[in-house]
C-alpha cells in the first residue's frame, strides 16, 4: 500500500506549501511510505484527484485544493483532517495502515473494543468484602477525627494563656 500525497509544486499560495511541507515532514518522520504526485506539472493527477475526493469533502467551489491524501485508491482526507489525525494520535488509523510493530497506537476500531471491554469490566467487578469492609471504617472514623481536632483546636495551653496575660499586662502599663 503506498500512500498517495497530491500536492501542487508551483503553488503561489504560501498556506498551501506549508501545509505540504507539514504533511510531507510528519509522513517521513514517522518512516510511512508515501508517493508525492504533482497536480501543478501533470493534469492527469490533477484530473485524478479531483475525480476521487468524495463529493461531500469538496470545497462549495468544487474544487479540492492540495494537499489532498489517498491510500492507493481510498480517499483519507485534506489537511484538515490529517492535521486532527496527528492531535489525536491517530494518523495511522486515518491513513488505513497497520500501527507499526511494538507501538502502542492502535486502530480506530481496536480502541474503540478495547474501551467496550473495559466498561463491561468495570461494571461486572465486584467489591471485595475486605474493601467494603475498609470503605465503612474510613467512613466511621471520618468525623470522629473532626471532632477531635476541633477539640484540639479550642484547647488553649498553659504557656499560650501567660503569653495573653503578659501581653495584657503590658498594653494597660503603656496606656498609663
Amino acid at each position: 500500500m503506498v500512500i498517495k500525497v497530491f500536492l501542487a509544486s508551483s503553488s503561489g499560495s504560501t498556506a498551501i506549501k506549508k501545509k505540504q511541507q507539514d504533511v510531507l515532514g510528519f509522513l517521513e518522520a514517522l518512516k510511512v511510505e508515501y508517493a508525492p504526485l504533482d497536480i501543478a506539472c501533470n493534469v492527469d493527477n490533477r484530473t485524478w484527484m479531483r475525480e476521487n475526493v468524495p463529493v461531500e469533502k469538496k470545497p462549495t467551489n468544487g474544487i479540492p485544493l492540495p494537499p489532498q491524501i489517498f491510500n492507493e485508491e481510498s480517499y483519507c482526507g485534506d489537511y484538515e483532517t490529517f492535521f486532527d489525525a496527528k492531535e489525536d494520535n491517530s494518523v495511522y488509523a486515518f491513513l488505513g495502515l497497520p500501527p507499526p510493530p511494538g507501538s502502542k497506537k492502535a486502530t480506530a476500531e481496536e480502541v474503540a473494543q478495547e474501551e467496550d471491554e473495559e466498561a463491561k469490566g468495570e461494571d461486572d467487578q465486584a467489591v471485595s468484602e475486605e474493601e467494603e469492609e475498609l470503605r465503612q471504617l474510613e467512613e466511621q472514623e471520618e468525623p470522629v477525627s473532626e471532632v477531635e481536632d476541633e477539640e484540639e483546636a479550642l484547647e488553649v495551653t498553659e504557656d499560650e494563656e501567660e503569653e495573653v496575660a503578659e501581653v495584657g499586662e503590658s498594653e494597660e502599663e503603656e496606656d498609663e
